[in-house]
């Protein structure tokens, strides 16, 4: 008898596209593929943009969705070498890319991934190829391991893969959305000085207990207007843009000489602007993040054992409560959302 098991999909894109709960054959790993058992998957906005939009990837139907899980080996098919049945893993975002540039060129830009052009892994079992795996930190659990591959990724790959930071840079991230909290916690392991910009003195204190230097509210006051104050006009050394957008703008202005904006967000839209003097005048590196490399998460994962990191999640679900978890990606959580399986 063939076993089940449950499965989340859509039917069609749209704004509230209805979520189902389904049940299907647990898949059979073929050569070169394991056979995990997800224990965690968490939410990204991506997953909201996927869901709303379709983002313009070539999705079947039904579709499963959502990118980043954490699980189990449970079996191993033919020609298996980089992992045994037991071992702990967690996705990759981009599958194939494993080091050194993206795939895809410049007419068609690489954005092959999973939950979106791949179907996604808001499953109890998925079948995919080893190499589209990394090994789990062993420091934290199945919940906080599921939050790295893209969120916990974007930000390492911008501040230190990419970002070359060093002890002394100054970091400025944008909001307190999973992105940003691990880039906050990512530049103070590295003995940066961190600035948070959000909204409300309780999600700043909160950004401070994880180990940020400055707050500044962005509702009651002009956040580049106090980046120079704070910085005796000196400005910042890396800028985590999230918002996207016209804020892009505002990012160039609070750049210092020679500084880095990291363009990751697209909250207030896709196309980006601002003025042209800052960008002449304080040359800036500006570099578009779109997550990043195998490698790069498993200098990831090591790092995370190193040093302690450990994740926020604003909240955990069950698998019964997937529509929830995806009504509090609208509203916007502190940190992660993850989904428990």
């Amino acid at each position: 008898m063939t076993k089940s098991m449950k499965r989340w999909t859509l039917d069609t894109i749209a704004v509230g596209a209805p979520l189902n709960l389904t049940e299907t054959a647990v898949p059979k790993p073929a050569r070169g593929e394991v056979l995990v058992r997800v224990k965690a998957v968490s939410l990204n906005y991506r997953d909201k943009l996927v869901r709303e939009t379709g983002m313009g990837l070539p999705i079947q139907f039904p579709f499963v969705p959502a990118s980043d899980m954490a699980g189990v080996i449970e079996a191993v098919g033919d020609d298996v070498t980089r992992f045994a049945v037991g071992d702990r893993v967690i996705s990759t975002f981009h599958p194939g890319w494993i080091d050194g540039k993206p795939l895809g060129d410049a007419r068609t830009p690489p954005y092959k991934t999973l939950g979106g052009f791949y179907p996604g892994v808001l499953s109890e079992y998925i079948a995919m190829p080893q190499d589209w795996f990394v090994s789990a930190p062993t420091s934290l659990d199945f919940a906080e391991a599921s939050t790295l591959p893209c969120a916990g990724l974007t930000a390492w790959f911008a501040l230190v893969e990419r970002g070359k930071i060093k002890p002394g840079d100054s970091v400025l991230v944008q909001g307190t959305g999973g992105v940003a909290l691990f880039g906050l916690q990512i530049a103070a392991a590295q003995g940066a000085e961190v600035f948070v910009t959000s909204s409300g003195p309780e999600k700043l204190d909160r950004a401070k207990a994880l180990g940020a230097h400055h707050g500044i509210d962005r509702n009651k006051s002009d956040w580049v207007e106090e980046v120079y104050r704070l910085t005796n006009d000196q400005g910042i050394d890396h800028i985590i843009e999230i918002a996207g957008g016209p804020n892009f703008g505002q990012s160039l202005k609070a750049v210092a000489p020679h500084g880095r904006i990291s363009v990751i967000g697209v909250l207030e839209g896709f196309d980006i602007s601002g003025p042209a003097a800052p960008l002449l005048l304080k040359s800036p590196t500006v570099q578009g993040i779109g997550v990043g490399h195998r490698r790069s998460l498993e200098d990831f994962v090591r790092a995370v054992d190193s040093i302690g990191l450990k994740p926020v999640i604003d909240h955990r679900y069950a698998l019964g409560e997937v529509p929830a978890a995806f009504d509090h990606l609208d509203r916007g959580p502190f940190g992660k959302i993850v989904i428990e399986l």
